[in-house]
Order: structure tokens, then C-alpha cells, then sequence
């Protein structure tokens, strides 16, 4: 099982290159920390970007300053994180439901949909997640010690493991064990939880290291500015609208809507959201009857309380991205480590089981036939075998596990539907990362847009995040940047410059994707707005014209602009 974990986690982490959207951004994050001075605070670009404190740009700048900057480098330190996630939780129902429930419960965290992409994906989120889980096993730990040295203990190493987490992306990572706290002492009525020393202790750690860095930030440049940034537009920021400028309004990306968390969360937990309804109902019933022994209550009061107020309260911010609630996927992994452990499953349970493997066996089946009409005309015929080889074993074991689940063989169908979602996310997917890394490959056009503009002043009209970062990274670091919007303001701007340097180059990303194969057949079709000529508006207006385009298959489109004399 750890294999087949380990391999589907290495194919995620190192088959592919920098995807948008967000990893080329924090590639270059995660690049410059590797060289610049000031560790404090990151640089995009050389900006100070202060969305997320450094912690994880630490890392991977360690990452890439011993081995390159290639994406497997940059993303080696997530397998690290990955494992900590996973042991982390592991522990928990360990100690929570007994030996049984270990490895489920590390499985699942492991291979959730929403816990998967966010341990794959090179961001803050990866050791969040991993922080997060070693602090609700401390918080466990602490809070049904019986003894005071044992309370000391898993209280310090909860606030251990959240200081990393702060350091990783800021206070939320106090969300789900403070509010696990709180819901638990409401819950079970143990008021005088909130007035042990031994909980409060362990913040001299976090201060110490919290403040450390605060400091830092505080005595560089623009000191007070980046930390107005850090706590009050990038937290408050995410659940209302505050003043400040339009670049750092972030309640206005992402908006949330009214149930948007809860009707997405079966995508979430894919492909075991069945067995999670499974052991919701299950968990219900424990509470509801009360016969279950304290132990069992216990790890179900735990489990929910670590998962459902977390959503809850992100339910009601002004932002919403589906990773915001990786943090309480641990809760919903020690509750299906406990549903596990069930010494009799009903047949609710078992048609979860079934339903799994029926999805699976789908998913297998959509996976076919979609690489086979997308990706089949252009794919090497080695990695068609491949993924072919791949989804048929995936399929036999869905079966095998269908059929173990018919004759309450729980632990076998679980197992075999663990091996068939790994063989899912090991062997079709590499070639499929393969055929999609020339999608993404913005590294090649920043490399031409340097040797085009090759002793010629270049100019970043409007970029997003991603422009900046793969030109800072793979052209050159010295480029002058037009801020966005788009609008009368920037195109004064970019004049004024044009007028100061006319034999610069201006860097444009077009409107658009360039489709290819299949894809352009189909938006031919349906008249997609993305076959346009892609010309920007505002070219004419600032006197310049095309000197060169640059376009990857199925992605993005640049333009180098020179004056049109």
C-alpha cells in the first residue's frame, strides 16, 4: 500500500513541469528566495509579494539552489510534506480508534481529491496541510491526557506544529484546531479544558518564532506596509471587503457563494466520498443511540469536530477556493479511519463499497475514452500501451474489490480500491502529464522571447502573475513592468516609457488559447470565442506592431511588440 501511495505521489510531483494556474508564480517565489538577501519577506519579480509568509519558500529555495530550477526540484520538498500529512493523520486514528484505523485513515488523506492536488501542487497549502495534521494529533493527545506531563506534551507539539503552519500561510492555520478546541468543550462540557495552563504554554513557542519573523519583516523596507499586508488585507481581506488598493482587494476574486463549500464537497473527497456518507451515517447513529464505548464516541466527536465547523465558517467568507478547506480534510480522514475499524458494516456500508468501485470502474472507462478521442491522435504509441495497461488493471481490481464488498470482505474491497485509484494516478496519468506538460510550457517562450529581444530594453505590458514570473525567471530578471488594468492609465504609462526607451520591446499576453487537434475541432464547432485573431486593441493606439508571436499548443499566446515606424 505505502508503494502504491509513494508512486502516485511521485507521479504527481515529478511527471509534470510548472502548471498554471499559480505554480509558475511560485516557482519564481520559491527561486528567488534561493539567491536574495532579505529571507523575510518573498519577492515576485522582485516585488515584495506578501500574500503568504516565507516558510515554504524556504524550502523549495533550498530545493532549487541544491538542484536546479527544474519543477521536480522545486516540488521535492511536498514529498516530505505529503508523508507528514499522511503519518500525521495516521497517528491520529491511531490513537483515537486503535491500530485498525491507522492506515485507512493515512490513505485517505493521502488520496482525497482536494488533499491530493493540494500535496501535489507546489504552494503554501502542501506543508499547511502537513502542519495542520501533526497539530490536531497533538491537540488529540492533549486534550484526553490524563496525566499533566502527557496534556504539556501534545499541547506543545500542536503549538510546534502550528508555528510552521503560521509560517507556511499566515493564521488560518489555527482555524481547525482552535475551532476543534472550542467545539469539543462545548460538546462534551469541559469548560475547564480553557483554563489549563498546559494549553497556553506551548504560545511561547509560536510567539518566538512567530515573532522572530515578524520582526524581520517589520526592520526591512516598507516594514509596517508589508505587515498590513500580511495580517490585515490578506486575512481580513479574505471575508470582507477592506480598504485597499484594487491589487490587493482580494475579497474581490473568489467570490463565495451560499452553499458553495457544501455542494462541492463530494468533489472533495473523491473517490471515497461514498464511504465518508458511509461514516457520517455510521458516526450518527453512534451519537444519536450512545451505546458505543467512550473510546469510539471520542474519535467521532474528534473527527467532527476537526471537519464540519471549519467548513462551515468558510462557508460564510467572502472568498472561495476549494483549497481553503484542505486544512479539515484530517477530520474526515479519521472519521473514515474509524468507520474502518467497525466490527460489523450494514448494507449501507457495503453498497458504499459497491458504489465505489462502480465509480472507479467509471471513472476508469471516462478516462479511456476521453484519452482516446483527445489525446490518441498525437500520443506516442509506447505511452498509449501504457496508459492502456494502466486502466485495465484499474479496472480488474475495481471488480475485485466489487465483488470482496458482495461477500463482506470489507478490508480486501477496501485495499483493492485503494490500488485501483494509485494504478489511476500512476500509470495513465504520466503520459497524460507528459502530453499536457507541451501545454504548459511557458518556459520555452520566455527563453524566445530573451533571445529575440537579445540587447533591447523589455517591457511587461499589464502581466499577470504568471508573465511576471516566467519572464523573471527563464528572460531576465532587470524587465520594466506596466502595471495592470489594462486602460487609459497604462497606456499612458507604457508611452511615456516607449517615449524614454522607443527601441524597447513590449512583452503582451494575447487574448485566447491556441487549440489544437481535437480541441480546435471542437470549438470550431461550437464557434468558441478563443479562435480569434487575438490581436491586443490597444497595439495600434501605442504606435506598436507584431514582431513576434508565440503560442504553445492548447495554451497560452504571447506577442513581442516593437514601434511601428
Amino acid at each position: 500500500m505505502f508503494i502504491a501511495l509513494l508512486g502516485a505521489w511521485c507521479v504527481g510531483l515529478f511527471a509534470r513541469g510548472y502548471w498554471t494556474p499559480d505554480e509558475p508564480r511560485e516557482a519564481d517565489l520559491a527561486w528567488r528566495m534561493s539567491w536574495q538577501t532579505d529571507k523575510a519577506v518573498p519577492l515576485l519579480a522582485g516585488e515584495a509579494f506578501c500574500e503568504k509568509p516565507p516558510f515554504a519558500y524556504w524550502v523549495a529555495g533550498a530545493s532549487i539552489g541544491a538542484f536546479g530550477t527544474r519543477a521536480w526540484a522545486a516540488r521535492l520538498p511536498n514529498l516530505l510534506y505529503a508523508l507528514v500529512a499522511a503519518l500525521g493523520a495516521g497517528l491520529l486514528a491511531r490513537r483515537s480508534s486503535g491500530p485498525r484505523a491507522a492506515v485507512p485513515a493515512a490513505a485517505a488523506l493521502a488520496t482525497f481529491l482536494l488533499s491530493y492536488q493540494t500535496l501535489v501542487w507546489l504552494a503554501t497549502d502542501a506543508p499547511l496541510l502537513a502542519a495542520v495534521s501533526v497539530a490536531l494529533y497533538g491537540a488529540y493527545g492533549g486534550f484526553y491526557a490524563e496525566r499533566t506531563a502527557d496534556r504539556l506534551r501534545g499541547y506543545t507539539l500542536m503549538h510546534a506544529a502550528l508555528a510552521v503552519g503560521f509560517l507556511s500561510k499566515s493564521a488560518v492555520a489555527w482555524m481547525v484546531p482552535a475551532l476543534a478546541i472550542l467545539v469539543l468543550v462545548v460538546w462534551e462540557r469541559r469548560w475547564r479544558e480553557l483554563a489549563r495552563w498546559e494549553l497556553y504554554a506551548g504560545l511561547a513557542l509560536q510567539a518566538l518564532v512567530i515573532l522572530t519573523w515578524v520582526a524581520a519583516v517589520y526592520l526591512g523596507p516598507d516594514g509596517a506596509q508589508h505587515l498590513k499586508v500580511f495580517f490585515w488585507n490578506n486575512l481580513a481581506g479574505r471575508f470582507t471587503h477592506v480598504d485597499a488598493p484594487q491589487g490587493l482587494q482580494y475579497a474581490a476574486g473568489h467570490r463565495n457563494s451560499p452553499g458553495k463549500y457544501f455542494l462541492e464537497l463530494p468533489l472533495y473527497l473523491w473517490p471515497w466520498t461514498l464511504l465518508a456518507a458511509a461514516a457520517l451515517r455510521r458516526a450518527w447513529r453512534a451519537l444519536r443511540i450512545g451505546r458505543a464505548g467512550a473510546g469510539e464516541l471520542r474519535a467521532v466527536r474528534f473527527a467532527l469536530a476537526a471537519a464540519l465547523p471549519s467548513l462551515a465558517l468558510l462557508s460564510v467568507a467572502a472568498t472561495a477556493r476549494n483549497i481553503y478547506l484542505a486544512p479539515a480534510l484530517p477530520g474526515f480522514a479519521l472519521l473514515l479511519g474509524w468507520w474502518a475499524t467497525l466490527e460489523s458494516h450494514d448494507r449501507w456500508d457495503i453498497r458504499a463499497l459497491r458504489g465505489t468501485a462502480f465509480l472507479l470502474l467509471l471513472a476508469t472507462l471516462v478516462f479511456a475514452g476521453a484519452g482516446a478521442v483527445l489525446f490518441a491522435p498525437s500520443a506516442p504509441g509506447g505511452s498509449l500501451a501504457i496508459a492502456a495497461l494502466g486502466l485495465l488493471v484499474a479496472g480488474v481490481l475495481a471488480i475485485r474489490a466489487d465483488s470482496a464488498a458482495r461477500h463482506d470482505r470489507t478490508p480486501r474491497a477496501q485495499l483493492a480500491l485503494l490500488l485501483a485509484y494509485c494504478v489511476l494516478l500512476i500509470v495513465p496519468a504520466w503520459p497524460l502529464y507528459r502530453e499536457v506538460n507541451a501545454w504548459q510550457d511557458l518556459q520555452s517562450i520566455a527563453q524566445a522571447v530573451e533571445s529575440d529581444g537579445r540587447g533591447r530594453p523589455l517591457i511587461l505590458m499589464a502581466p499577470d502573475e504568471t508573465t511576471q514570473a516566467v519572464i523573471d525567471m527563464y528572460a531576465r530578471t532587470d524587465a520594466e513592468l506596466v502595471p495592470g488594468p489594462l486602460g487609459p492609465m497604462a497606456l499612458g504609462n507604457l508611452r511615456e516609457r516607449l517615449a524614454r526607451e522607443p527601441d524597447a520591446l513590449v512583452v503582451t499576453l494575447l487574448p485566447g488559447r491556441e487549440l489544437t487537434g481535437t480541441f480546435r475541432r471542437a470549438a470550431e464547432r461550437f464557434h468558441a470565442g478563443a479562435l480569434d485573431d487575438g490581436l491586443p486593441t490597444w497595439m495600434a493606439a501605442a504606435g506598436l506592431k507584431i514582431a513576434h508571436r508565440y503560442a504553445l499548443p492548447n495554451g497560452r499566446r504571447y506577442a513581442l511588440l516593437e514601434a511601428d515606424r
